[in-house]
């Protein structure tokens, strides 16, 4: 009889403390997509990213052409020249690849140039979706894009719309 008045009661709190708890969710994807500077953010890093690939493209090119070059050449070559010509080859392929690690690595150009115009923008909706939050008392706000977890969300609890106005973005 204790037990199961004890568990009643600690039934009874934690539904209160849960009940207590206020939930909303957005959709990143649906709010980026409805700001015109990230999708100007977005052609820029297009652009850059096909100019940069054109570049890496032209130097791989060229080392591909060496390497023809030197396959028809290379009955007519003293191993001296052969040497010097493989060189040439190999130093032309670090190049491609030197440049394509600048451009496209983990550090490279690209990934500062995304976090320089995506940060002030992911910047500006976690401040928006902070205070919504705070005015309205959520003790949590989830990604409904990137939390695949999610099965079934009420559209009630989605604050999309609200974050956008509070950015100025009407929907």
């Amino acid at each position: 009889m204790r037990k199961s008045v004890l568990l009643m009661i600690l039934l009874f709190a934690v539904g209160m403390t849960a009940s207590a708890q206020k939930f909303a969710l957005i959709d990143m994807e649906y709010i980026l997509k409805n700001i015109p500077a990230y999708e100007r953010a977005n052609e820029q890093l297009n652009q850059a990213s096909k100019k940069w690939q054109s570049e890496v493209e032209k130097v791989a090119e060229e080392a591909k052409t060496l390497y023809k070059n030197y396959q028809s050449e290379a009955v007519f070559l003293s191993e001296e020249q052969k040497g010097k010509k493989e060189e040439a080859i190999v130093a032309k392929e670090r190049e491609a690849a030197e440049l394509r690690r600048t451009y496209f690595g983990p550090e490279g150009e690209l990934f500062k140039k995304r976090e320089s115009l995506m940060q002030p923008i992911q910047d500006e909706i976690y401040n928006a979706v902070k205070e919504i939050s705070e005015q309205k008392g959520y003790s949590v706000v989830v990604d409904r894009a990137s939390a695949t977890s999610i099965i079934f969300a009420s559209p009630q609890i989605d604050i999309s719309n609200e974050v956008l106005a509070k950015l100025g973005y009407s929907n």
